[in-house]
């Protein structure tokens, strides 16, 4: 499969280092480091936006979704409090990971600390049509649990 090419733009001298990395060839996800000034303590039920210092230049017709490292959040409860984010193609502005810390310790976040993974995703063209019917499907109108356990 052929790569898509993702503009990044590094906002300061640090992010320049920070290129997102896989940490295995077989991984989906890009993790992104925090790019802060001084640690930030995240205390239980606390929320914070982790700045990351640089922008990315996603082609059309492509999206990236934020998303928790999996392997952080069970051993501290931290987690992105809008799982997954989506970030457009059409934005510019710097990447910023939207923490929250579900734990009952507090959480040290330090520059330079994987904080959360991107995925690139393709996004489709769609759109909407009224319908006065929908087809039918086995599954209809179930959901929130209507398959048991």
């Amino acid at each position: 499969m052929e790569a898509v090419e993702v503009g990044l733009l590094p906002l300061n001298s640090k992010a320049r280092s920070r290129v997102p990395q896989k940490a295995t060839e077989g991984a989906a996800g890009w993790d992104v480091q925090a790019c802060l000034e001084q640690d930030l303590c995240l205390a239980p039920g606390g929320r914070a936006l982790i700045p990351t210092g640089f922008a990315i230049g996603l082609p059309d017709g492509y999206e990236a979704q934020v998303r928790p490292r999996s392997g952080w959040a069970y051993r501290t409860g931290v987690t992105l409090l809008n799982a997954p984010g989506t970030i457009d193609a059409d934005y510019r502005g710097e990447v910023k990971i939207l923490l929250v810390n579900l734990g009952d310790k507090e959480v040290w976040i330090r520059d330079g600390d994987r904080v959360a993974q991107l995925v690139i995703n393709r996004v489709p063209p769609a759109r909407f049509v009224l319908r006065e019917t929908l087809t039918e499907t086995g599954r209809g109108g179930g959901g929130f649990g209507h398959t048991g356990r």
